[in-house]
């Protein structure tokens, strides 16, 4: 829990004030009780008369005020203690997350990590919340209507002594059975925000393949086992205040009981049995508020430890041995130098097996192959979204361990095969590139990747919201905005996997051109299925299972590399059966 420690220091005030305020209208809890057993023995039974009466009441109405003003206060700084803390962790929480490679992240589930994000902190927050206005008072109570109970009449408190230990018992038990549900509990919430984040992620699909029911009865088993885990959960929980209860009226029962007897007989008056009873009614609550307190304690306990799992994930992709932080990527040489890579340490097959490649500054290439060969894995070396097993990725002679991860990837511009855009405007999300662009800026490398024209054919031109991802653009509008936004990081190299596999080929040749002629200086790694899209490459690199099968040109691959042949015979055949 050191941990926590530093979400508590911002907000140290409220974390003292808060329970120093509820302590006051404790204090006031403690007293009421024995300014009515003043009223009725000396006031109401005695000879004091009205005027005793009125002033005993006044004290009672202004303690009353003094405890309204300590409980309301004592809310206010447990409130603003807890949302502070929730503030700070669930930042802190989404930063590491930020911090995770690829590797760390396919470790969880998308649900996972929102859940603990939200819930999970959102647990801890009423926590918190509780103990700063319970974790005094419920004590305090306790302990001061104890005091009170055995000043006014020490034999009959015994009856509360034998009571204390059997009910503490009984809520050890429920709450130790509780526990391991309440992690059960959240875990059960994670299938149900993964099932529900899939199904509106990808709505057009279920709705285009018509698997609503499908997806109807997926979430309603996920709904269905949290139901059944959080009834689990609460059917112990349940418990608690019958038991509490049960313990209240039989105490409160035998107190009466023996307190009247002694009424009888003369040796207490009606005033203190009455203060007893309330009493009574004092240290049997402040027991509930400790089991109220251990219970989201334990709930939050499981929640913590969710939590930890993400902050001691250790993230296996940092810069922190580099030894050149402060250096750039100037010119966009890219070297492999014997590359073996693994997305599964333990499997005995390489995705990428020796893999030896030079790219000049300023080359394009392209890098073409079967389905499964290596491609993508191979250029998501580069920016270091992966690491080698063996071998090393050097850009400018240097490795790329060596660069801090935001200058390396702030010299790669990458468009990646899945198009992912941001809800927002068309120039929110071109900004993504550069959020100091000017507009003329914007407009220019938006011509460049061909985006230009469609844009300005909507209503509102760049200023066009997209909807979530993007929902309203076809999928060859989306990659020409995801090729503008790369452009505008103006890299010294830039990666396009497969990005224009939704464009029809006399726009894609309007884009190669364009790339050709506006970006001579940068490096340009092209992946493509079509060899139309790297047959003008100054160089062309064939992958095939996970090997390189030839390097070289288009004319020269031909003659030398069957891999490329095939693939290029392949898509000819394809052409002329479309041409007849």
């Amino acid at each position: 829990m050191r941990r926590y420690c530093k979400y508590v220091k911002p907000y140290l005030p409220a974390f003292i004030i808060g329970p120093i305020l509820m302590i006051v209208e404790v204090i006031g809890e403690v007293v009421m009780p024995l300014l009515l057993s003043m009223i009725i023995d000396s006031g109401i039974l005695g000879d004091r008369g009205t005027a005793y009466i009125i002033t005993m009441g006044i004290t009672m109405v202004i303690t009353a005020l003094i405890m309204m003003a300590g409980g309301v206060g004592g809310a206010y700084f447990a409130i603003k203690a807890s949302t502070g803390f929730a503030n700070d962790l669930r930042k802190d929480l989404f930063n590491q997350i930020q911090k995770f490679s690829f590797n760390n992240i396919d470790q969880y589930s998308t649900g996972s990590l929102i859940t603990r994000l939200t819930n999970d902190v959102t647990q801890m927050q009423h926590m918190i919340q509780i103990m700063l206005r319970l974790a005094l008072r419920a004590p305090g109570m306790l302990i001061g209507a104890l005091i009170m109970a055995f000043v006014l009449n020490a034999r009959l408190a015994m009856v509360i002594l034998c009571v204390i230990p059997l009910l503490s018992l009984a809520i050890y038990i429920i709450l130790k059975v509780a526990f391991p549900r309440f992690t059960a509990m959240q875990q059960k919430l994670d299938v149900l925000n993964t099932t529900t984040q899939e199904n509106l992620t990808n709505i057009r699909v279920v709705k285009s393949f018509v698997r609503e029911q499908y997806e109807e009865e997926k979430f309603k088993k996920a709904n269905f086992d949290l139901k059944e885990s959080a009834l689990s959960a609460m059917k112990v929980v349940i418990f608690t205040m019958p038991v509490m209860f049960m313990a209240m009226n039989v105490t409160t029962l035998a107190v009466v009981w023996f307190g009247g007897k002694q009424i009888i007989v003369g040796n207490m008056t009606s005033g203190v049995l009455i203060a007893f009873v309330n009493y009574v009614v004092q240290i049997l609550i402040s027991l509930m508020m400790v089991s109220m307190i251990i219970l989201h304690g334990s709930r939050a306990f499981a929640s913590a430890k969710r939590i930890n799992e993400v902050f001691n994930t250790e993230i296996d992709l940092t810069d922190k041995n580099a030894l050149y932080k402060d250096k750039t990527v100037q010119f966009g040489k890219i070297e492999f130098k014997d590359v073996f890579f693994k997305y599964y340490k333990n499997s005995e097959k390489w995705v990428l097996e020796n893999i030896n490649l030079v790219i000049n500054p300023g080359e394009t290439v392209g890098i073409i192959g079967p389905t499964g060969s290596g491609k993508s894995t191979l250029v998501q070396l580069i920016p270091r979204l992966y690491d080698v097993d063996r071998g090393e990725v050097l850009v400018d002679d240097v490795n790329v361990k060596d660069y801090s991860l935001k200058n390396l990837r702030n010299g790669v511009g990458i468009v990646l095969q899945k198009n992912v855009l941001f809800s927002g405007t068309i120039i929110e999300n071109l900004k993504w590139g550069d959020e100091n662009a000017s507009e003329e800026e914007v407009y220019k490398y938006a011509q460049i990747a061909q985006a230009h024209g469609f844009i300005t054919s909507f209503e509102k031109g760049y200023y066009t919201e997209l909807g979530q991802g993007g929902v309203y653009l076809s999928g060859g509008q989306k990659q020409r905005l995801c090729i503008a936004r790369a452009l505008l990081k103006k890299p010294k190299i830039l990666i396009l996997d497969d990005s224009t596999s939704a464009v029809d080929t006399a726009t894609e040749a309007k884009i190669r051109k364009s790339l050709r002629n506006e970006l001579k200086g940068t490096t340009k790694i092209i992946i493509a299925q079509r060899i139309s899209s790297v047959i003008d490459a100054d160089k062309i690199v064939v992958l095939d299972d996970g090997k390189i099968a030839g390097i070289g040109k288009h004319e020269e691959l031909m003659k030398t590399c069957e891999t490329y042949s095939e693939i290029y015979y392949s898509q000819m055949d394809k052409q002329q059966v479309k041409a007849s």
